[in-house]
């Protein structure tokens, strides 16, 4: 059962950034689907209901829109894993749930950080759909393939960290600069993660030719999506970066290692291959051993240590007595002349896994 949205009400609305691609100008529907439970992507119109933690929704252009009781709002389903705010699941059906990312994601709470307050509550008006009726998805508003250009691989790096606020977008933002401050096109996408702009716009600012993020490949959140799709859409992400004849890629992978996801991901063999370094972002001295001691045991090319522990002079210090790569801060990264050491380490690492991987063979 569906009926007709009415193009001043759809204008009306306020839309977030996670349904950003939608066109809005094209004939949309309200779809009544009963108590059937909703699609990780599905686009939802909802009425907020009672104001909690997010007071505020990103837009579609990357203003924060205030709300109020009684808003509509066009945003997307999802679940979210936050440690730092909300865990949240996929709801059962379409009744009243949370508003759990400011990004516009609708889902159930399941836990909540002790710092943060009880959610944004909204009630589903019902599923957004195309002309016809058909249910829309974040997914349906997807890049395509990227073009296929006989292009080099231009050296990529990730950065991944030890959680969610360790640094991990400063440490991309940092490098982006750094590497276009020595005269190089740099490409910068974000890979998983929850929606939000502020991400992708950082890396623009930074200097970024390109800056995508997994939005750009369906997802409104990425958390208990199946890992090929988050392979396949990570490469896709990074194909549509090459294909800007880029000179550099630098990649974001959310959250930190004890995620399932992001330890998944990165341990598969098609992201091993785009990687030629790794840096990573963490919050104190500790998490900085723990984490490069792991990624080295998986065997990946760790080129260096950031984050927020080198805000702290005694902290960088207690990491690289146990370490053996460079703790960079970000002004160090931003420096074009690091920058354009770490391209040279990255290709160093990778013809050593060339030259190891002959002898296997």
């Amino acid at each position: 059962m569906f009926a007709s949205l009415d193009p001043a009400r759809v204008d009306r609305l306020k839309a977030a950034y996670s349904v950003r691609n939608l066109d809005r100008d094209a004939p949309l529907t309200l779809v009544h689907q009963g108590d059937d439970q909703p699609k990780h992507g599905d686009l939802v119109l909802a009425e907020v209901t009672k104001l909690g933690y997010h007071t505020l929704l990103e837009l579609t252009d990357g203003r924060k829109a205030k709300l109020y009781v009684g808003d509509e709002i066009l945003v997307a389903y999802g679940a979210r894993y936050a440690p730092d705010h909300f865990e949240a699941e996929l709801p059962d059906d379409l009744g009243a749930c949370d508003l759990v990312a400011a990004g516009g994601v609708l889902g159930k709470v399941r836990s909540r950080n002790a710092a943060v307050s009880a959610p944004t509550t909204v009630r589903p008006l019902g599923l957004v759909g195309d002309q016809s009726g058909r249910v829309l998805n974040v997914s349906d508003l997807s890049l395509g393939a990227p073009p296929l250009l006989a292009l080099r691989k231009p050296p990529t790096f990730i950065v991944v960290g030890t959680s969610m606020n360790s640094g991990k977008t400063t440490t991309v933002a940092s490098l982006v600069h750094g590497l276009s401050r020595s005269g190089l096109r740099v490409g910068a996408a974000k890979v998983t993660g929850t929606a939000a702009g502020g991400d992708p716009w950082l890396f623009r600012d930074s200097g970024a030719i390109a800056a995508l993020d997994f939005t750009d490949a369906g997802m409104s959140t990425t958390f208990r999506i199946p890992l090929e799709r988050l392979v396949s859409s990570s490469l896709l992400l990074h194909g549509h970066l090459m294909a800007r004849g880029v000179d550099a890629i630098v990649l974001e992978i959310a959250d930190g290692l004890l995620q399932p996801e992001t330890a998944q991901l990165l341990d598969r063999p098609e992201i091993r291959r785009i990687t030629d370094g790794v840096l990573f972002a963490a919050a104190d001295s500790s998490g900085a051993l723990y984490g490069v001691q792991r990624l080295r045991a998986a065997n990946h090319p760790v080129l260096a240590v950031s984050g927020l522990l080198t805000a702290s002079p005694l902290a960088v210090r207690e990491a690289q007595a146990g370490l053996d790569v460079p703790v960079y801060g970000p002004d160090d990264l931003q420096s074009p002349a690091l920058a354009t050491e770490l391209l040279r380490r990255a290709a160093a690492e990778a013809v050593v896994e060339v030259e190891v991987g002959e002898v296997m063979a």
